[in-house]
């Protein structure tokens, strides 16, 4: 055990924390019996204080490979494994995760924690639509397996449950299979956000599909935007140069952002000006062309400590889903964003599919992410937002959330109190917290 100065990605909030390591099954339940509280912890990617306790058991070192079936695509594997060491296995076999979030450095445990969505949630949904089963070692140190077959309560409660139902220690779940390791990439510009959202509902079909918007821009050019569409590249599709080795690994490289920015930097203009490159970057109306997986998927990854940028107070994530009637909502949410000159530089929409579970945050709907550096009078214009996403029927992630209030979280999560009933029966003494359950009302 040692103590850390601890925060997830967002870098806010921060704090000291006793973490226990381990590697072998022996070892966690002997950590679970002599702590008095904790919450699991990967790789501390969630944005706000999910995976923050006075205690916490770092699933790092518990990261090997159980079984990769290269013929039905199943792979099984603890949870303390990141995704991109996943990749370097599965893709050169002509596999690939059936759903990614943006950044590949996640654990396998967390992914399921946050169950995480991708570019494709519209067509495959989330991560938890894709496990064959997992193992949890609970609260009490008893070790159970379920699936969406086998006590289901407990796996649709720790499906996007924060890790509140137990330690995940093994998960199986299905691949997809590819030919080659290249995506086919097409980029149009939409000059506002009518068009954009034209766009998003004509290429629904498209498997991957992904939005920049401008949240600054007023006008007739108000919320301008570039889609980003993509399909894994067949065999066929690539060009000559790159058939020879089509399931080629992309290089690894990235560029380290050193030391945290002035929070001065942070603002308006440098937003606007950000968002004039960004979108101008595309001199075309639509582009098309084949790219490797990395940078479709991973475009943040070739910065390493790209969360810097935002300043040493660092930086919170605001992640709501409307549904998709509710085009209103987010017109007004932008406006207001607008108005209040906070743009976010990395502002992303997404669509949706149909899901129903219950606790994970999709549904059916547009999802829109924005990065906010932490200041003065935030969290109270915030609060301001979260009303207009209640108002509209919408919800906030709670993987990306460091401020949201109880009453927001109920009003958002229908199946809450269903939620708490499962975590009370499978974690009944609240043994596993974080600072997040506790200010969010579910283990107090």
């Amino acid at each position: 055990m040692a103590q850390k100065t601890i925060s997830n990605w967002g870098n806010y909030p921060v704090m000291q924390s006793d973490e226990h390591c381990f590697s072998f099954d022996d070892q966690v339940q002997k950590i679970m019996e002599q702590s008095e509280y904790f919450i699991p912890r990967g790789n501390g990617r969630c944005y706000g204080d999910a995976s923050l306790s006075k205690e916490t058991i770092n699933t790092l070192k518990y990261d090997n490979v159980i079984s990769f079936d290269t013929k039905e695509g199943i792979f099984e594997c603890q949870s303390g494994i990141t995704l991109d060491k996943i990749l370097e296995i599965i893709v050169p076999k002509g596999w690939f995760l059936p759903v990614t979030p943006g950044t590949k450095f996640i654990t396998v445990g967390g992914a399921v924690g946050s169950d995480v969505h991708g570019k494709n949630h519209h067509v495959d949904g989330s991560f938890s639509n894709h496990i064959v089963e997992m193992e949890l070692v609970l609260a009490n140190g008893s070790i159970m397996v379920c699936s969406p077959e086998i006590h289901t309560d407990l796996f649709e409660a720790t499906c996007g449950g924060m890790g509140l139902t137990g330690l995940i220690t093994r998960v199986k779940f299905r691949l997809k299979k590819i030919e080659t390791s290249y995506i086919k990439q097409k980029q149009i510009k939409a000059e506002n956000l009518d068009e954009i959202i034209r766009l998003f509902d004509e290429y629904k079909n498209s498997t991957y599909s992904v939005a920049w918007i401008d949240c600054l821009k007023k006008g007739e050019h108000f919320g301008r935007s570039i889609l980003i569409l993509g399909e894994h590249a067949t065999l066929s599709e690539l060009p000559e140069k790159l058939k020879a080795d089509p399931l080629k690994l992309p290089p690894k490289k990235s560029i380290p952002f050193p030391f945290n920015l002035p929070s001065w930097v942070l603002n308006s203009f440098t937003v606007k000006l950000f968002n004039f490159l960004y979108y101008g970057k595309n001199f075309k109306k639509e582009i098309n062309n084949v790219v490797s997986y990395e940078p479709f998927f991973y475009p943040l990854d070739a910065i390493l400590n790209w969360n810097r940028g935002y300043g040493k107070k660092g930086f919170v994530q605001y992640q709501f889903v409307l549904p998709l009637q509710a085009k209103q909502g987010l017109i007004e949410i932008l406006h207001r964003i607008s108005d209040k000159g906070l743009g976010s530089f990395l502002a992303v929409l997404k669509v949706f599919g149909k899901q129903e579970s219950l606790i994970s945050f999709p549904k059916e709907g547009y999802t829109l992410a924005l990065d906010f550096p932490v200041r003065d009078g935030l969290f109270d214009f915030l609060d301001e937002l979260d009303q207009v996403v209640l108002q509209y029927g919408g919800r906030l992630y709670m993987s990306k959330d460091a401020r949201m209030k109880p009453d927001v979280l109920k009003a958002g999560y229908p199946r809450l109190e269903e939620f708490k009933r499962i975590i009370h029966q499978y974690n009944p003494k609240g043994k596993i917290r974080s600072v997040q359950s506790d200010r969010l009302e579910l283990t107090t």
